[in-house]
């Protein structure tokens, strides 16, 4: 009897705690990773009565059992489900995490490490990845500084929001290269601007600039030349202001100078003619083009055969001066002698030990005077005047004159100066020729006739360009000219394939290049001798353009980044955090406006041997135990076995309501069981207290 009251006891003990259970799990059950809980019954100590035996052959009696009276039951274990995953929520916040499989986020308080499968986390203050309810900090991998990968070494706290991280540094553009076509026809090619490219590119600095090159077609098929033109910063403004390009060094910004002579000469429709006077002295009577003393023009014939004018002479009209044909017009000038000049054999000079002397004249045997052939000299010309103020004399210019009677009709010398030490003649004069049409002048030389501005030379398909030069020679007795044109470029010759058009060479056909150096930091700002240092060489490709019909448009185009892989040297900006992402394995990578991307660490995890033997310690974190195995202190890669990990998403409670609350009700039945047990034993001792009155 009192058996029955102890084995009713202890069953409405055990169901009490089985109901804690069930209670706690109903309470955890929007708990984010919690797992749910069940308790094993296990029944408790027995009274044995009788023991039992076996059988017996010689009796013949058979075996009995023995008589065994329980006293109760017992909890047996409580059992967590944590290989059971629970649900899954969405919460499209980046540092939520939801872990599959049995591995378990590894987090610390500082002191020692604790394993949960909540992740929902964020970053604190110090930049620090951490628990949202705890703010203990989510360990894992970092990453190496030069490798820039994770090092899977020990477990530290990820630190993913620091200030280094927060940006991304600027990348100097070191790579670029030319596509698309460059049109035969394009008349852009032709004209004297080019046809205009442009190169954006970064800085180190992560500024950006615009270089401006333009594309020049020459007279040879498939023969280009490509200059730079100018640089720009991001407000439009010019870094070689002021600062002509042409005189920067090969190595300096963008080729060299080089200057182009046509082979064939361009010429003259009309011929100019000549007569020799009585002391045997050329006399030119330039009348095919009065406006070939146009500045932008050279013209031999006005100082020499051979020599050239270094300071064109101007026509000296007024702005809107109005010329009829016939009249004369008057030409001032000057002009610097060089040594060598003063070798050509119309000028009757010679120069020996730092003095002048004109040259003896004799008859050839036809009537006219020539430098004698045994270059006899003549009299001493004076290299410095005899006026106070040091200018010469009337006298000691008509020396001078007569010694350079070749000069030209009409002409006359109004000044010489020589400088004894450098040997140079300076000379000033005046010329007059005669108009062969109406024409205006305006201040700046231009030549025009009637409304509309004509080129002196475009009569004979000649342009005048800033860089071109047009020589004017007279080649023969009957005074016939020719025009040499002479054209000069700061830039590289840029060639095709004429029978393919494809790209041959950029630069020199001795080497067969396809890329060239832009060295921007080799320029000059607003004029000044002042290098930008904070530019890197850029390496142009230009194979990937070619030169065919595209009906007469170009599509050439100057672009960043290699040409097999236009990643690779594009350059960049300073980049701003604009978003994270947490991959499957874990990795944490940032992402910046300038297109860049960097990873930041590796979220690790914890694998046990018995995951069901973690102990919980409240706050959805469990700590290792004896039966569970210790902690590796190097943490796992989910991947490796098999799991992953999603951002955005929290694992949810495994509770089973309807389990839960099915468990409850054969709980409250055992519990009422045992209950009428206790009730039933009490009635049965009353009665049998009863029976002694």
């Amino acid at each position: 009897m009192m058996r029955s009251l102890f084995s009713g006891v202890a069953g409405l003990k055990v169901h009490q705690t089985r109901m804690d259970v069930i209670g706690n799990n109903i309470a955890n059950v929007n708990t984010t990773s919690y797992k749910s809980q069940s308790m094993v019954f296990s029944d408790l100590l027995y009274q044995t009565t009788q023991a039992a035996s076996g059988a017996n052959a010689e009796t013949g009696r058979g075996g009995i059992n023995a008589r065994q009276i329980g006293l109760g039951a017992k909890g047996g274990a409580i059992s967590t489900a944590i290989t059971q995953q629970g649900s899954a929520q969405s919460t499209n916040n980046p540092w939520d995490v939801m872990i599959t499989g049995e591995s378990f986020f590894v987090v610390s308080n500082g002191s020692q490490n604790f394993f949960t499968r909540d992740g929902s986390f964020k970053v604190d203050g110090a930049g620090n990845l951490v628990m949202a309810s705890t703010g203990y900090t989510v360990m894992g991998w970092p990453v190496d500084e030069e490798t820039g990968e994770c090092l899977p070494d020990t477990v530290a706290a990820l630190r993913i929001m620091s200030e280094e991280n927060m940006t991304y540094p600027p990348e100097s553009t070191t790579k670029a290269h030319m596509s698309g076509i460059v049109d035969k026809f394009d008349t852009a090619t032709k004209s004297p601007g080019g046809r205009v490219i442009t190169l954006s590119f970064f800085d180190n600095l992560g500024y950006s600039y615009t270089a401006k090159f333009s594309i020049h077609s020459l007279d040879d098929p498939g023969q280009y030349y490509v200059q730079l033109d100018d640089i720009l910063n991001e407000a439009g403004d010019s870094l070689v202001k002021d600062f002509n390009i042409s005189s920067i060094s090969e190595v300096a910004t963008f080729g060299q100078q080089n200057t182009i002579d046509t082979e064939a000469m361009y010429q003259l429709l009309d011929t100019a003619t000549y007569t020799v006077d009585a002391n045997g002295n050329q006399i030119y009577s330039m009348k095919y083009f009065p406006s070939n003393m146009l500045n932008g023009y050279s013209t031999n014939q006005i100082i020499s055969a051979s020599g050239s004018s270094k300071n064109p002479p101007k026509i000296d009209l007024a702005n809107g001066a109005a010329v009829k044909k016939g009249d004369l017009v008057k030409v001032t000038g000057s002009v610097d002698l060089s040594k060598s000049e003063l070798t050509a054999p119309d000028f009757n000079l010679i120069y020996e030990d730092g003095k002048y002397y004109a040259r003896v004249m004799k008859d050839d045997g036809n009537g006219n005077m020539i430098p004698d052939p045994d270059n006899k000299k003549g009299e001493e010309l004076p290299t410095t005047g005899s006026n106070a103020d040091g200018s010469f004399t009337d006298a000691e210019l008509k020396k001078w004159s007569d010694a350079l009677a070749s000069f030209g009709k009409n002409s006359k010398i109004t000044g010489i100066k020589v400088d004894p030490s450098t040997a140079a003649v300076s000379m000033e004069y005046e010329l007059e020729f005669e108009a062969l049409q109406d024409a205006t002048y305006d201040a700046d030389g231009k030549y025009f006739v009637g409304d509309q501005i004509d080129d002196p030379l475009a009569a004979y398909g000649l342009a005048n360009t800033e860089n071109t030069t047009y020589t004017i020679d007279f080649v023969s007795p009957s005074g016939q000219a020719q025009i040499k044109k002479s054209f000069t470029y700061t830039g590289n010759l840029l060639v095709y394939d004429t029978e393919k058009g494809t790209f041959s060479y950029i630069g020199s056909p001795d080497t067969d290049e396809a890329t060239l150096t832009f060295n921007a930091s080799a320029t000059s700002r607003n004029g000044t001798n002042i290098p930008l240092t904070h530019f890197s060489n850029i390496d142009i490709d230009f194979s990937g353009s070619s030169n065919v019909n595209n009906g007469g448009s170009s599509t050439a185009a100057l672009l960043k980044g290699e040409k097999e892989n236009p990643a690779l040297g594009t350059g960049r900006k300073v980049g701003e955090m604009s978003g994270v992402e947490i991959a499957q394995d874990g990795k944490i990578r940032a992402y910046y406006d300038n297109n860049q991307s960097r990873l930041l660490g590796q979220i690790a995890v914890a694998n046990f041997a018995n995951a069901s033997g973690l102990a919980k310690q409240g706050d959805n974190l469990y700590s290792a135990t004896a039966n569970s195995g210790e902690f590796n202190g190097i943490g796992d890669d989910i991947t490796a076995n098999g799991g992953y990990m999603t951002s955005g998403v929290l694992e949810m409670s495994n509770v089973d309501l309807s389990q839960e609350f099915t468990e409850m009700i054969t709980t409250q039945r055992g519990f009422q069981a045992n209950s009428r047990i206790i009730t039933v034993s009490d009635t049965m001792l009353e009665e049998l207290v009863n029976l002694k009155r």
